[in-house]
């Protein structure tokens, strides 16, 4: 009759969340402070003169390569201490221990990409900013508005035709063809071009504010139309941008994270087979 031998059991837990929690700790205080020499040198790169520093794609390259090394060494670090941390087991097998080791790497960069985002969650001043910043956009939009009505009734100048008191409208005051002109406008910008009736009853408002005649009324208007739609384009193309570098921001973030689980799962084993040389 054959003997059955019981399999030892540690009596110690398989997860030591002391050494997890304190490599998370240590992989997000290194990632914060790398992040913000990051920042430094990004800024120290930029410059808003035309033709000095780096290029949007050159900084674009530059931003995504730091978050790379970022993930590296944050999750190198923390993953190593919470398997170098961990009490070391007796009477388990050493596969079985390489995998726990491996998963405490792998638990530590989670709780520090948690830790990072609650940071990130908890900082309230960025909405702010961000709200700020949009209201200052609608001011802008509403400024450059004002600006355009201003260019296009302002009197006319001497010698530019027409009379002084400009074409009668009947039932009309200087304010409601100024609210009438900034209608015609603003319906311009939502819809990028402007009909030719809008463009000959813009000619018609000039006319009566200004006292222009026909011909300098309606050069006016397609000026002042073509200076929007070109301000409008800008705009739309700067959107753009920060759409495509926001989209390449989350793509290399992504990329760059699973890579700090990876690293940090090795260096998680790692630091467990040193421990156990000890």
């Amino acid at each position: 009759m054959s003997e059955v031998y019981a399999t030892p059991v540690s009596s110690q837990s398989a997860v030591s969340w002391a050494a997890i929690f304190a490599g998370g700790v240590a992989a997000a205080a290194i990632a914060i402070i790398l992040t913000i020499l990051g920042a430094g040198l990004g800024l120290a790169s930029v410059s808003p003169w035309a033709g000095q520093g780096v290029s949007a794609v050159g900084f674009t390259i530059m931003a995504a390569v730091w978050l790379i090394i970022v993930q590296w060494v944050a999750s190198f670090f923390g993953g190593f201490i919470a398997g170098r941390l961990r009490t070391k087991w007796v009477a388990v097998h050493t596969d079985e221990v390489g995998f726990r080791d491996t998963a405490h790497g792998f638990l530590a960069w989670a709780v520090a990409l948690l830790i990072t985002v609650g940071a990130l969650a908890m900082a309230g001043s960025n909405a702010v900013r961000l709200g700020s910043d949009a209201a200052s956009k609608a001011a802008d939009t509403k400024i450059a508005q004002t600006y355009y009505l201003s260019e296009l009734l302002r009197p006319a100048a001497s010698g530019s035709g027409g009379t002084a008191a400009g074409l009668s409208l009947p039932g009309m005051t200087p304010q409601q063809i100024r609210d009438d002109a900034s209608a015609v406008l603003t319906q311009s910008a939502v819809t990028g071009n402007a009909p030719q009736a809008d463009k000959d009853y813009l000619a018609t408002l000039v006319m009566a504010a200004t006292g222009m005649d026909q011909a300098s009324a309606q050069a006016r208007v397609n000026d002042v139309l073509t200076h929007e739609q070109a301000d409008i384009t800008k705009a739309k193309q700067v959107a753009n941008a920060a759409r495509k570098s926001a989209a390449a921001a989350a793509i290399y973030t992504f990329f760059s994270a699973l890579i700090g689980a990876f690293i940090a799962a090795v260096a998680g084993a790692i630091g467990g087979r040193i421990r156990d040389w000890y």
